[in-house]
């Protein structure tokens, strides 16, 4: 994979170095190490420079960022994939639930990133699989890929400054509150690598914005907007205001109205890393959720 990036220099980067300008613009120190290590990956005026090169108005600074390495601990395994957008720098993608996104122990050959290498195996394209915004294997919806660092690196600092903007739907239990904001940090429980609890003393900040669709049947469809993003923070917060998701194992091990846990990543929306266009997507709410 090769993405060349050229930027004409405005008043404003007037004698600043590019190592300062790159930084400015989202690279990485690990990106800029790598831009020294290829040849003309790093362009001023068209001559090689070092990153201690001092920038003036109307300059024009290319980069080159190579990409050739083949993740190998990710096994290509074809899976259906629904790709809802892809360009040079990132997929979009409409994930199923039951599908985990990483491999791990239990699932090493039937995730997201297997079916993700294998897809780019068929059309001989080198994958490092850099997935921004993590789901739980049970849970459908959108998840965001980059292609490269530089797309990562941007999307993961958006991600970090809360600029990445997430809706949920989600089936609970009982009628939910029109709407309202729970605020509970969220830390893991004593006795269990997975399982998480709301915790005042030893939790990280967790925000969830929520409002009631839909009430039918001693079930609320709920709308979920995070300010931040923590593990199974849904699914924990629920829990805590005695309106758990139906189907989630973790959290209501009773219920099994569903054979997951009733949660979709409906809506996504960010900049773009590259183009900086702003990019709205949803999924369409997938067939269990007729459940109500």
């Amino acid at each position: 994979m090769e993405r060349i990036f050229t930027y004409f220099i405005p008043t404003s980067a007037e004698g600043s170095s590019i190592l300062t300008f790159l930084k400015a613009n989202g690279y990485s120190n690990n990106i800029i190490k790598n831009l020294k290590k290829t040849p003309d990956g790093i362009l001023l005026n068209g001559i090689f420079r070092y990153v201690t090169a001092i920038l003036h108005e109307n300059d024009t600074l290319t980069v080159t960022l190579i990409e050739n390495d083949i993740d190998t601990s990710i096994v290509p395994v074809a899976a259906p994939l629904d790709i809802l957008y892809e360009d040079e720098d990132i997929y979009v993608i409409n994930k199923a639930a039951g599908m985990a996104v990483h491999p791990s122990i239990n699932h090493y050959e039937n995730t997201l990133a297997n079916a993700l290498a294998a897809y780019n195996k068929a059309r001989h394209t080198p994958m490092t699989f850099r997935c921004i915004n993590r789901l739980d294997r049970d849970t459908s919806g959108l998840t965001v890929i980059a292609k490269h660092q530089l797309a990562s690196a941007r999307l993961g600092s958006a991600m970090k400054n809360r600029e990445i903007h997430r809706e949920y739907l989600g089936i609970a239990d009982g009628y939910v509150d029109d709407c309202g904001t729970i605020c509970a940090p969220i830390a893991r429980t004593a006795d269990s690598l997975m399982e998480r609890q709301v915790d005042f003393e030893h939790g990280e900040s967790a925000v969830t914005h929520f409002k009631r669709l839909k009430y039918e049947n001693g079930l609320s469809l709920v709308s979920f907007l995070l300010e931040t993003g923590r593990t199974h923070q849904i699914r924990v917060h629920m829990k805590y205001i005695n309106h758990p998701l139906i189907g989630d194992f973790l959290y209501n091990p009773n219920d099994h109205r569903m054979m997951r846990q009733a949660l979709h990543a409906y809506r996504l929306s960010f900049v773009h890393p590259v183009t900086e266009k702003q990019m709205s997507f949803t999924a369409p709410v997938p067939d269990d959720f007729i459940i109500l």
